[in-house]
């Protein structure tokens, strides 16, 4: 999955700050541009940990088109961080599978505009699926 990040720049008294737009309450900072992008990926890993441990769904990220006209952000820099799911998600197991060649055209194609593998974009999907079923069930709206 790959997250936008904001990135207010620093100076020679303070810190890189940055900003999760898709994740409310998930910041960090970095002394330099470099350390401040590699400490966000840690601060959206974390984030993202806290969030399937609670049982939540994770946010879908946006595209950094998204965020180029927002004022409050106007001369903050912008970059997107890949995230590993796999580092949060443990170890893969390996699977058979059988699906038509129509529909995995489109899940191969839905996993490149996502910019996931198929199998990190299977899995994804698969989870919200078990997610929205589990929720309909405790819910009573089947």
């Amino acid at each position: 999955m790959r997250y936008p990040i904001l990135i207010e720049p620093g100076s020679n008294s303070t810190a890189y700050s940055v900003v999760v737009p898709d994740l409310p309450g998930c910041y960090s900072a970095g002394d330099t541009l470099d350390e401040a992008i590699e400490n966000a990926e840690e601060a959206i890993l974390m984030h993202l940990e806290a969030l399937i441990d609670a049982g939540e769904s994770l946010p879908e990220p946006s595209s950094i088109e998204m965020q180029l006209n927002n004022p409050a952000y106007k001369d903050w820099i912008r970059a997107m961080v890949d995230i590993d799911m796999s580092r949060i998600q443990g170890p893969a197991q390996r699977i058979n599978i059988t699906i038509p060649k129509r529909v995995l055209r489109a899940i191969d194609a839905a996993a490149a505009r996502a910019h996931e593998t198929r199998s990190g974009f299977l899995a994804r999907a698969g989870l919200k699926a078990a997610q929205l079923q589990e929720m309909e069930k405790t819910t009573g709206s089947e």
